[in-house]
């Protein structure tokens, strides 16, 4: 069992999602984060112009069993990345691939793969 983290743009949650839901992933968590990374983004603030410190993104959460790891990360990639060439763009996000050790359901107290 795995556990993808990805931090995407704000705008592109729907597409993502999506792209998830059509790839056979239906169960996902998203939460609104902020961070600083690469990417930066200049505003203009009563006629100043200011870089933020942080940049509002999006956090996807998909707990999944091995044989749906490589389709849930290029369901995402296909998303999120942004479509100006083979490259993307600086900002378009990360994903995080970590071991989950344990999933318990609690309706049920099934636990393992068969959990999730």
């Amino acid at each position: 069992m795995k556990l993808i983290t990805a931090i995407i743009r704000e705008y592109q949650l729907d597409q993502v999602r999506e792209s998830l839901i059509a790839a056979g992933i239906t169960r996902i968590t998203v939460t609104r984060v902020s961070g600083h990374g690469n990417q930066i983004r200049k505003e203009v603030y009563r006629g100043k112009e200011v870089v933020p410190n942080l940049t509002p993104k999006m956090r996807v959460e998909v707990a999944v069993n091995e044989e749906y790891l490589e389709t849930t990360i290029d369901a995402i990639i296909k998303a999120a990345k942004s479509h100006n060439g083979h490259e993307g763009e600086v900002g378009d996000g990360k994903i995080f691939v970590t071991p989950l050790e344990q999933c318990i359901r609690i309706r049920t107290e099934e636990r393992g793969s068969s959990a999730i």
